[in-house]
């Protein structure tokens, strides 16, 4: 993980995010933090990596997400030599569904 961008305020965000209890708690504190826009940019990205984790193409992701093709190429970069933020995510995601399923 990248040292030069943490500090105490960005400490505080993910500690921030961390004690959200539910997703509308989630929605409610990033609809007062970000824009719109910016919260559908990190849902696009979040998206375009779960498609390139499940092998879909560049042109496939492109079409359904709308995302550009820099746009793939950055999130396929940080998937593959990031620091695996998208990677435990991702992987908590699958086991949420997982779960969800069984019950």
């Amino acid at each position: 993980m990248s040292e030069k961008w943490k500090d105490r305020l960005t400490d505080q965000l993910c500690e921030a995010l961390l004690s959200l209890n539910s997703v509308d708690e989630m929605y409610g504190f990033l609809e007062d933090v970000a824009t719109i826009g910016e919260i559908r940019a990190l849902a696009q990205r979040l998206e375009v990596a779960r498609l390139l984790d499940e092998g879909y193409t560049y042109p496939q992701i492109a079409q359904q997400t709308g995302a550009s093709t820099a746009t793939i190429s950055r999130v396929k970069k940080f998937l593959e030599y990031g620091a695996d933020g998208y990677r435990a995510v991702l992987g908590n995601l699958k086991k949420s569904e997982e779960t969800k399923e069984v019950q």
